[in-house]
């Protein structure tokens, strides 16, 4: 989302500057409500207003009418030109609000987000940030780090970026094809570029709209942040710009198509769940909404929205709309972190709202305005490409200096002796001593998100599932000699014991499978599971039983973050009982806690030893074990208790010997797990009776 087109008019003369030909006080006025209506639905809704999709519409409709004169009145589009006035013209701010932004990522968010920040202020910069978005909303493991990005609002921008590129090379395009066609058909009338602009966009439109509708459907989380999914949007504001010479409404009808469409406007992030279902075809809505207000244009009436929306507040607001999308959503995930709320009170929101409006005129009037008005780099093209790659610079320098130095200081932890950093084997009764204090903690904040433990690659042969529900079949390395099959079941708990049962197995010359689905733990049919994990289960335990391999593994209670912390998972007896019918042995291990915050980041902004950081057991875990009610069930089933090892002297700490024992709020780090392997195989072999050799 980026209140300012590519071509931006001019300011109207009531802000002390000549209006341009052609300018719309009440496009300006609508640019400002948009940016208004994003601002408070983030600030005090927590929702997402559907502005976004009216500056899209806004920025093709203005960008239309610009390169359209330009096309009928025969004048060159020298487009490299075009793009170094563009890009020189965005970037400044962009630079501005990034650089703060790594100010406020160093002052308030912790270390272990500070490389997803840096790498998304790389993809901010070169205007790739919503296909890095994009990637992160598929993947599961990285869903929270998204929710918290400061930079998270720079998608839009960055779609509005590729765009600006695209839709010059379209009219490049019809300047080119327009008088070939008319030397290919002397005969016929030859079409105008007017006419080629609308099929070209036409066919944009229904193309993108076609994908967008499909892409929602089936992976909405993706489609959001798709360009491609977006460019219907764009077009539809470019069909708007060249039919507005046509569409001559009458005055009451000009004055119930503006205040229709600002009701609509302002009422659709309100009816419609916009960061669920968006940008299908439901976001015809709000673009439709724009488009009428558009169409509208000067009521000539005294009771027409153009008298609200033309007016000097809401003009003013435009002309700084941009820098306000730039620094609204900074200042408000900065005020959460550093106060520790989730939402702002309503006089809370207004502070944010109005140190934003601060910013956002400091930005326009002393970044904006001096190089809007800055002669020098409009005479020569190369001095546009100077302004542009000296902006690049001012941020690329810091980025990469603290990149590189996140690198060595994650090579510093890493180059420690193991001695200083026992883990879960300072809980030992056989461990003498205690842990060094003056060791640093592993593993480096900058490495947490390598922190999930890995399989060796994708199934293959007899192994490699039927069901295309199961595509995610992984294995480890198969051993020379197979002594037992294990098939690992559930979710993402049971993917971080792979740290322990991985070595584990390779040393006994065990083949594991994997069939993991995150948020989905292993149990039969029940109304309390999400339908897609039923069929998940389902899928893996009908792989069980044509495959009857020796052992399956899984995770026999669910840990919660509010009391009741811990219960037996839902059909969990009945989902193994038809495996141990068959003589394969079922290992059932406990759940490690949960809690509503992120442990390594406590333990960052805290120290360790902060009882923040360290939580009371019995708000952690039941206080008996839920698999103490297994117990004599079921012929076959092994229970397995690690709590032990993860929590001490009713404390369950975020640290234990040195090593983060999580990697956030709920999944146990990689490098904990492994300081747990000889335990873990003393308890694995002691439970099951399986020999150690």
């Amino acid at each position: 989302m980026m209140p300012k087109p590519a071509t931006p008019p001019q300011q109207p003369s009531s802000s002390g500057q000549q209006a341009k030909p052609g300018f719309r006080p009440e496009v300006q006025g609508l640019r400002a409500l948009a940016v208004l209506m994003v601002a408070a639905y983030h600030i005090w809704l927590g929702k997402v207003s559907g502005g976004v999709d009216v500056f899209l519409l806004i920025s093709a409709f203005l960008l239309t009418l610009s390169f359209t004169r330009k096309l009928e009145s025969r004048t060159p589009l020298k487009l490299v030109r075009h793009w170094l006035h563009v890009f020189k013209r965005l970037l400044p701010a962009v630079v501005v609000v990034l650089l703060a932004i790594l100010a406020g990522t160093w002052a308030l968010i912790p270390q272990s987000r500070w490389p997803d920040v840096l790498t998304e202020a790389w993809a901010s910069l070169m205007y790739r940030q919503n296909w890095q978005l994009a990637a992160f909303a598929v993947d599961y493991y990285a869903q929270q780090h998204v929710d918290a990005s400061p930079l998270q609002h720079f998608w839009s921008l960055s779609v509005q970026g590729q765009v600006f590129i695209l839709w010059p090379l379209i009219f490049a395009g019809v300047a080119l094809l327009q008088p070939l066609l008319a030397r290919l058909f002397p005969h016929r009338k030859a079409l105008g570029h007017r006419q080629l602009l609308f099929i070209a966009f036409g066919v944009v439109f229904m193309a993108s709209l076609v994908f967008s509708i499909e892409q929602t459907a089936t992976n909405q989380a993706y489609a959001y942040f798709d360009t491609r999914a977006r460019l219907w949007e764009f077009a539809l504001g470019s069909l708007l710009a060249l039919a507005i010479p046509y569409l001559k409404p009458g005055r009451r009808l000009r004055v119930f198509l503006g205040w229709a469409g600002i009701a609509a406007m302002l009422a659709c992030g309100l009816v419609l769940p916009v960061d669920r279902s968006f940008p299908g075809f439901v976001a015809l809505w709000p673009t439709l909404a724009a488009a009428a207000v558009i169409v509208a244009g000067h009521s000539g009436s005294r009771f027409g929205a153009d008298r609200l929306l033309s007016s000097r507040p809401l003009v003013l607001l435009g002309d700084n709309s941009y820098a306000l999308y730039l620094w609204h959503w900074p200042v408000l995930v900065f005020f959460l972190l550093a106060s520790g709320t989730t939402m702002p009170s309503l006089v809370q929101g207004l502070g944010i709202m109005a140190v934003s409006l601060l910013l956002a005129v400091a930005t326009t009037r002393f970044v904006e305005v001096p190089l809007r008005s800055w002669k020098w780099p409009d005479v020569r093209s190369w001095r546009a490409a100077v302004v542009i790659v000296s902006c690049g610079a001012l941020l690329a320098l810091p980025v990469t200096a603290w990149q590189s130095a996140i690198t060595a200081e994650a090579a510093a932890i890493a180059d420690q002796p193991h001695e200083l950093t026992p883990g879960a084997a300072a809980l030992s009764p056989e461990y003498a001593g205690k842990p060094s204090e003056e060791a640093l903690i592993i593993p480096a904040p900058a490495a947490m998100k390598d922190e999930w433990a890995n399989v060796d690659g994708a199934c293959t042969g007899d192994n490699v599932p039927t069901d295309p529900v199961l595509e995610g079949c992984l294995q480890n390395e198969e051993p020379e000699v197979v002594t037992k099959r294990i098939v690992v079941l559930g979710d993402s708990h049971s993917q971080q014991y792979l740290a322990a049962l991985g070595p584990i197995a390779k040393q006994h010359g065990w083949e594991v499978v994997t069939l993991i689905k995150g948020g989905c733990r292993f149990g039969a049919q029940s109304s309390e599971r999400a339908d897609f994990c039923n069929d998940f289960n389902k899928a893996s335990s009908a792989y069980v039983l044509e495959h009857k391999p020796d052992a399956v593994f899984t995770v026999a209670s669910l840990t919660h973050v509010d009391a009741p912390f811990e219960t037996e998972v839902p059909g969990y007896l009945e989902g193994i009982k038809p495996f141990t019918d068959l003589g394969i042995d079922v290992v059932g291990v406990r759940d490690n806690p949960r809690f509503s915050f992120n442990m390594p980041e406590c333990v960052q902004k805290k120290g360790k030893d902060s009882p923040d950081c360290n939580v009371p057991l019995e708000e952690s875990l039941a206080e008996s074990s839920p698999l103490d009610d297994y117990l004599g069930k079921v012929e076959g089933l092994y229970l397995m208790d690690m709590s032990d090892f993860i929590c001490e002297q009713g404390t369950c700490p975020a640290v234990v010997g040195n090593v983060y024992v999580y990697k956030d709020d709920n999944h146990l780090s990689k490098t904990y797990v492994q300081t747990m392997i000889p335990m873990f195989e003393e308890r694995l072999l002691a439970a099951t009776g399986w020999s150690a050799s």
